[in-house]
């Protein structure tokens, strides 16, 4: 019989707490000032010998930089604490060898599932309306692979909330579809507690599927356990008998497990690799092999599994392996606290520049790797460049540090990588400070991190025409004066991009926002060459959901319109999104959104 490689998995949070490495906290991403969250616990960034690049409260040129707190936010959807399972009537369950007595009415329901309330910084429990089987639809067709920075923020918030189940689909069936999305984008440690927030015994068997990939991708093996029976009867069976067998191995249980590992192996349906991993992993139970050897040399594609096994157990990954990797392992990669500091690193500009990653929490992590004992000399020298943004005394060699960073032989991802570490940095920068004439990557940055209250303070210094007029025009938390179609046309004369993408992206910013009126909207269109109001299945959609005010519905629907690159997307999808996002409340998203697009092409 054909060998298959094995792409689904095991995890744990038993395992995951003997073999990992001390966590770098990653901050949360969560918009602070989207429906004004109470305060929520936040992660505390790993204590290092190289301090934090920082600015000063007070440089010693004399001046005071304003203050720097984003407005349009930087919070994570982890500000929940992780519960554990709980059993029928006060029963015993047991879950990865741990077990626990909980009375009936500690059990969760299936009618609200998800960590974040409004008072926490979710959207409300009706955001995504009544249509689950449709939004469910939604979210298995979405590829997870944003072109935005803020509409990741924003999906990853909207499927984070505690939402109402709709009676037209069991709530553990939302869960996973929730959770599954949440894996593509990157979001290992969101799409976990969502599975932890549907207790096993109630888990469907898609749910079960998706819990055994979110633990997979947290490299936490142990807590698949409780899964494993619902997984052997409707799953895939080779895959979860291997699933057994570590589970008997955290449970001392070495007869069982020796015995599971056989019969995969007769099997022929697992490849030899993926079983020898787990085989690695038994051996660091005490319950199997030490001895173990893993050798990469006919693999060819690093599996959710691979990466799962080989993480939980401080198995080295070849470099080809991760670089040729999905993006959402990249992602799972950096938020993986065990994962080796180099390869966290080499996968962070990605994460960063898609959203998985806040500002603070790039930079974090590049002090922390910088402060290691022999640091690679890439990180020194970003680092190095990092730490005079922040902390040099006169505000024009701040600057021209954030310029080397910014540095045009870099690729897109990584120089917009760049403007988010140095979102911070670039607010606290006095304004009259010498940028040049077109400062549109320093307030491009500031946008990256939602500093749109120092943002604009820039205004008069900007040219109407300019890219960087143009980046206020719709990030800024204030209509500017004096727009009009002229001044559209005014900066599309000068816009160097491909088929003048980024004047198209500009007007339908400019019109999602109801910064520009009709009048003026269909004259700079017809100037354009652009249908801003072309109607599609996906539009019609997306403005229903508006109509019916379902924030979370809109924010899935937009993500599924800005799926790929920035280039792309069409502009008419830009301006329903930003349009939509307006409608129902979300009009910092709208605007966060809308620079962004005028940034990144």
């Amino acid at each position: 019989m054909k060998t298959l490689s094995l792409a689904l998995g095991l995890s744990g949070t038993a395992m995951a707490a003997a073999l990992v490495l001390p966590a770098l906290a990653q901050e949360s991403l969560l918009p602070e000032g989207f429906g004004n969250p109470a305060d929520a616990p936040r992660p505390t960034p790993a204590p290092s010998s190289t301090p934090t690049p920082a600015p000063s409260s007070t440089p010693t040129n004399g001046t005071t930089p304003p203050p720097v707190a984003p407005t349009v936010g930087s919070t994570s959807t982890a500000a929940t604490a992780e519960t554990g399972e709980e059993g029928e009537d006060g029963e015993e369950v047991e879950s990865g060898g741990l077990k626990y007595d909980l009375p009936p009415g500690a059990r969760r329901l299936l009618t609200r599932i998800g960590p974040l309330t409004p008072e926490t910084g979710g959207l409300a429990p009706d955001a995504f309306g009544v249509r689950g089987q449709y939004a469910a639809a939604i979210m298995s067709k979405t590829n997870g692979q944003l072109a935005s920075r803020w509409g990741q923020i924003l999906l990853r918030r909207s499927l984070a909330s505690a939402i109402d189940t709709p009676e037209t689909i069991n709530g553990a069936d939302l869960a996973a579809a929730r959770a599954s999305l949440l894996l593509r984008m990157g979001e290992s440690i969101t799409a976990r507690r969502i599975v932890q927030s549907v207790d096993y015994d109630r888990a469907s068997p898609r749910l079960v599927a998706a819990a055994q990939q979110a633990y997979l991708a947290n490299a936490d093996p142990a807590g698949m356990c409780p899964y494993v029976p619902a997984g052997l009867a409707h799953g895939d069976e080779q895959a979860w008998r291997l699933s057994s067998a570590i589970c008997s191995g955290l449970s001392g249980e070495a007869g069982p497990a020796g015995w599971a590992i056989g019969r995969v192996r007769s099997s022929g349906r697992i490849s030899n690799f993926d079983i020898l991993l787990a085989e690695r992993v038994l051996g660091a139970t005490g319950a199997g092999r030490r001895s173990t050897t893993i050798e990469w040399d006919n693999i060819d594609r690093l599996t959710s599994w691979r990466f799962g096994m080989a993480t939980a157990t401080a198995i080295p990954v070849p470099e080809a392996l991760r670089t040729a990797a999905p993006s959402n392992i990249k992602s799972w990669t950096v938020l993986a606290p065990m994962t080796d500091m180099a390869s966290r690193v080499a996968a962070a500009p990605e994460a960063a520049a898609r959203g998985v990653l806040s500002s603070e929490a790039y930079v974090s992590l590049l002090s922390a790797a910088a402060s290691e004992e022999e640091p690679a000399e890439a990180v020194t020298a970003q680092t190095d460049q990092l730490r005079a943004a922040f902390r040099l005394a006169r505000g024009a060699d701040r600057y021209a540090a954030m310029e080397r960073l910014w540095g045009t032989d870099a690729g897109p991802t990584q120089r917009y990588a760049a403007m988010v570490a140095t979102a911070r940095a670039a607010a606290a920068l006095p304004v009259g400070t010498e940028v040049g004439d077109d400062p549109w990557q320093l307030l491009g940055s500031m946008l990256a991190g939602g500093y749109d209250e120092n943002a604009i303070a820039w205004v008069p210094t900007v040219s109407v025409g300019s890219r960087a007029w143009a980046v206020l025009a719709v990030g800024s938390p204030r209509p500017l004066t004096g727009m009009s179609a002229g001044a559209v046309g005014s900066f599309s004369g000068s816009d160097d991009s491909a088929d003048t993408l980024r004047s198209k992206f500009l007007l339908a910013g400019l019109a999602g926002l109801g910064r520009l009126d009709a009048s003026a909207t269909a004259s700079a269109a017809s100037d354009l060459e652009v249908d801003l109001r072309k109607q599609t299945r996906w539009s019609r959609a997306i403005m229903a959901a508006a109509e019916r005010r379902e924030p979370g519905m809109v924010a899935l629907l937009a993500a599924a319109g800005m799926q790929g690159e920035w280039s792309k997307v069409p502009p008419y999808h830009l301006y329903y999104i930003v349009r939509a996002l307006r409608e129902v409340g979300l009009s910092s998203e709208a605007r966060m959104i809308a620079a962004e697009a005028l940034v990144r092409v």
